[in-house]
């Protein structure tokens, strides 16, 4: 019965997809059919809400810090932040070697700070602006964004990725840290190559320069504006957490709104709840956005995706799963197992950290090497989770930036990492690259 509860579930998302609905109504579809199963299974009514008011609250700081991104993205906007960078910054930027430039950027930031959504919600930002500016394809930024920042997510040693695999397997996160930068050497060039003939090969025609000339007219420039995302990067040396990053953030950009661009305290939290609106229609396209309620559609899908956690801890549902995959292992490589159980993981869990933990809970037994299933973990698990639409881990950068959700097939890195392994495991079994 479990494999048909889930067979319907992955129906619902599919038919989702190809219908271009949200993917609010599957995940809902999901939450009845897993609600039933537990009714099924002689769970009681009040048990299974407790079980998924219990998954919600489990990631209370991630909604907190979403509210957060919200209240970023506008006040960034508003105090003249994003004007800034973009105005100084769009006269040295060569277009053709622009996607190149992202991806670079993202990486090193994501590895200085260690967390995806800081990433994207500082040089994230900042990206998607020039490339708006320079009317280059939103697709293409946002798939270079997303495969950036999750490179630090990945094998920085401030990740807190990379620390929840190292404290379940058990194992020295720096020791963690060379295994991965050998297994990604391949695709991180590769994937430099690809962004690199994309810039040189699309026909984007760049906006013209005296739209950089109207930005002085709405803003006041001043480098005091580089405050927000500076604070960011240089306190995220310190792994403060990210939600203190964030709140100093938004209270340094508002400080900056009230002095530096004159904007009322009743405007400024008008834009911090309905996001910020310029009055040009030029500019428009590049400044409008951000505020909380911009992120209300991304909190539900992460509500609703929390309550299944709840759902399958207190039902068992995976329990008969775990058992299959042990059979699986038998006719696929261990690798292979764990990116197929990562990849369903990654589409129920809705997040990565409880997507790690699922597959790691249920291969755990494939393998007695503990540094062998960290990497494994980390090759599939936490570059997997951001390439499923409504996974946590792929929505809220896309949200963040503003790139759109066909940005995906353009995150190349997050792609080639679990190819390379599965083409180096063919040719040499027995071998980590």
């Amino acid at each position: 019965m479990e494999l048909i509860i889930i067979g319907l579930f992955g129906l619902s998302l599919l038919f989702c997809l190809l219908a271009n609905l949200s993917i609010l109504y599957a995940l809902l579809i999901g939450y009845v059919l897993f609600f039933c199963y537990g009714l099924i299974t002689k769970h009681g009514v009040k048990e299974l809400l407790r079980l998924s008011v219990q998954g919600i609250y489990q990631i209370k700081v991630i909604l907190i810090v979403l509210v957060l991104i919200g209240m970023i993205t506008a006040t960034w906007r508003a105090s003249g932040t994003i004007a800034y960078i973009t105005y100084t910054s769009s006269h040295l930027i060569i277009p053709s070697i622009f996607i190149f430039i992202v991806f670079l950027l993202n990486c090193v930031i994501s590895i200085l700070t260690g967390t995806s959504v800081g990433t994207a919600a500082t040089m994230g930002i900042i990206c998607m602006s020039l490339g708006n500016i320079m009317g280059i394809n939103g697709v293409l930024v946002g798939g270079a964004i997303l495969s950036g920042i999750y490179v630090g997510d990945r094998c920085s040693p401030v990740s807190t990725s990379a620390l929840l695999i190292s404290t379940l397997t058990k194992n020295n996160i720096y020791q963690n840290i060379r295994h991965m930068v050998r297994t990604s050497v391949v695709p991180f060039i590769v994937t430099c190559a690809i962004y690199l003939v994309v810039g040189f090969i699309t026909s984007a025609k760049p906006k013209t320069l005296e739209i950089f000339d109207i930005i002085p007219h709405y803003f006041q420039l001043h480098w005091i504006l580089l405050l927000p995302p500076a604070l960011i990067i240089f306190l995220a040396l310190f792994r403060l957490k990210v939600l203190w990053l964030m709140s100093i953030s938004v209270a340094v950009s508002c400080v900056l709104c009230v002095f530096i661009q004159h904007i009322t305290i009743n405007n400024l939290l008008y834009i911090m709840l309905w996001g910020y609106h310029i009055d040009n229609t030029e500019l428009a396209g590049i400044f409008n956005g951000g505020g909380i309620l911009s992120m209300v559609k991304v909190i539900a899908i992460i509500c609703i995706s929390a309550s299944y956690s709840g759902i399958f801890s207190g039902t068992g549902i995976l329990e008969r799963l775990k058992k299959s995959i042990a059979v699986s292992s038998n006719y696929f490589s261990v690798y292979g197992s764990i990116l197929l159980v990562s990849f369903c993981t990654s589409i129920i869990a809705c997040n990565q950290t409880l997507s790690i933990i699922l597959t790691y809970m249920l291969c755990k037994d494939l393998t007695t090497d503990e540094q062998e299933l960290a990497i494994d973990l980390e090759d599939t698990a936490v570059v997997v989770s951001p390439l499923i639409p409504w996974s946590i881990s792929c929505a809220i950068p896309l949200v963040t930036v503003g790139a759109p959700m066909m940005s995906i097939a353009f995150a190349c890195y997050l792609f080639l990492i679990p190819l390379w392994r599965l083409a180096f495991l063919r040719r040499y079994p027995k071998q980590v690259p």
